[in-house]
């Protein structure tokens, strides 16, 4: 295969690799680091017939996917501690999430930041208690922090002094100023306890913001690992009473009905998810995101230029009107650039 299909299928069906020489083994291992899914590859085919020099790498690769859960565990918690005595939920998101509730789409992921949500309304008392207990903000210029709060889904990102972990505190899903309106009190009201106080998504929510997340604000980057958290929560919760019932009339509460759809297909082609027929219903830009999706060569290097930067260009037209967005480019071009555009 030349492109990251190899990787698609060793995840779906991890008995093919017994097939792999050592071109297809580095290729294998090169896609895997490149999208973030190496700790995953090394779960799922853990326990097979690998050359030596695959298993060190293998082995390496599930030692530091379980340290980075047992990292993001403690993030939340020290998250925890510093928001308990604020009255508002706390809604863990993404790959923390999943790991705190033990869900199959943890297995193996890798997970950066911390990313909660809470309340708009108790942004300024979340925001306080943090700095108190020792975060500081990474992006001190006047712009981007004005820019975040005004029209951007979370804070300025925040890192810890001591731990240097960042945390991303979310009001919502998109940027306030994508064309759909997610509702942000339903993703809250409807998050499910545990244990601990902390909260999660409901899994129809997790699946709409992961969906979200791909389809509806980025450029595709971490397709793979987005679509294969999809893959295993469909997987999950897919055949509970009314699931995709109620998947389908949550996607369109939050306008987000087109993107969740087109995860949900996307899954379907890539990971061979199993899904109702009436959600099989390709339309013609399917094909252009697949495409996208599986942009590696055999040494795990980005391909397709041409699409990868036309999926950029609509990154940005889903995140703001044109005028607006002229306006936001110039300023930071004016300005030195800085961090990547938001």
């Amino acid at each position: 295969m030349s492109d990251a299909r190899l990787l698609a299928r060793a995840l779906t069906r991890p008995e093919t690799v017994a097939g792999l020489d050592a071109g297809g083994w580095t290729g294998l291992l090169t896609m895997a680091r490149a999208e973030l899914l190496l700790g995953t590859l090394a779960l799922r085919i853990d326990g097979l017939p690998v050359p030596d020099a695959v298993r060190k790498i293998l082995s390496d690769a599930r030692a530091e996917a379980e340290h980075q859960r047992r990292q993001a565990l403690w993030e939340a918690e020290m998250a925890r501690r510093a928001l308990a005595q604020i009255d508002a939920p706390v809604v863990l998101l993404k790959g923390t999430a999943y790991a705190a509730a033990g869900l199959g789409a943890g297995a193996g992921r890798h997970i950066g930041d911390l990313d909660i949500l809470v309340p708009r309304t108790s942004l300024d008392v979340v925001e306080a208690a943090l700095i108190a207990a020792g975060w500081e903000w990474v992006k001190p210029d006047p712009y981007d922090d004005a820019y975040y709060r005004r029209w951007m889904h979370e804070l300025p990102p925040l890192i810890h002094r001591e731990r240097d972990r960042m945390i991303d505190v979310h009001h919502t899903i998109l940027p306030l100023t994508a064309r759909p309106t997610p509702d942000a009190d339903a993703l809250i009201s409807d998050s499910v306890p545990l244990e601990n106080g902390l909260r999660i998504l409901s899994p129809a929510d997790m699946i709409v913001h992961a969906a979200a997340h791909l389809f509806a604000d980025g450029d595709l980057a971490g397709g793979m690992r987005n679509l294969w958290d999809i893959d295993r929560l469909l997987r999950e919760f897919g055949e509970e009473s009314d699931f995709w019932f109620k998947l389908q009339a949550r996607a369109w509460h939050h306008q987000l009905g087109g993107p969740v759809a087109r995860g949900v297909r996307q899954c379907a082609a890539l990971y061979e998810t199993p899904i109702p027929d009436t959600w099989r219903r390709w339309d013609s830009a399917d094909p252009l995101f697949a495409r996208r999706i599986v942009a590696r060569d055999g040494w795990g290097r980005a391909t397709r230029p041409a699409t990868r930067l036309g999926f950029y260009l609509r990154s940005h037209a889903l995140r703001m009107p044109p005028a607006m967005l002229a306006r936001h480019l110039w300023t930071k071009w004016r300005r030195g650039g800085g961090d990547r555009a938001r």
